[in-house]
């Protein structure tokens, strides 16, 4: 047995994208759309991973966006609205330096949620409300402003 793919369902396929792939770094490297299910999925992975490893693929995330539903006159409808349960924690990410990483997403305007206070952790969340968890790889960073004072917002 081996670890395959974590799925989230995803509002807004492009915003999505621009998050994962834009933002956070992560690359397409599979897509796949349902004519017949209506659905589009998205396999990223992370850029420092192997698609495939020994003949068998890395841990993906997969992006699953579900179409709009069809109208009996024609196409259209509202996407499909998703809450988070408690059941879902959290996705995690092994970064080189936590305050870089941070630092440039933040200026990509994304919120920290949790700052890397400790120099070795931070959240933060997609559009669609999943939480990211981004470590420190090796030991963590010697503990530094504005990163010790800053407070955490919202939840993660």
């Amino acid at each position: 047995m081996y670890y395959l793919h974590t799925m989230v369902r995803v509002e807004n396929l492009d915003q999505a994208l621009d998050f994962y792939c834009g933002k956070l770094g992560l690359v397409e490297v599979n897509r796949r759309e349902d004519e017949k299910g209506r659905y589009t999925n998205v396999f990223l992975k992370a850029p420092g991973d192997d698609v495939d490893i020994q003949g068998k693929r890395a841990p993906l995330l997969e992006l699953t966006y579900n179409w709009p539903a069809r109208r009996s006159l024609g196409e259209g409808g509202d996407a499909e609205k998703y809450a988070g349960g408690r059941n879902f924690g959290h996705l995690a990410y092994a970064v080189e330096n936590i305050y870089d990483y941070c630092k440039r997403l933040m200026e990509q305007g994304i919120v920290i949620n949790r700052p890397p206070r400790d120099g070795r952790m931070a959240f933060i969340k997609s559009p669609d409300g999943i939480s990211i968890e981004l470590l420190q790889i090796g030991d963590a960073l010697p503990i530094q402003e504005p990163w010790q004072s800053m407070p955490s917002t919202g939840e993660w």
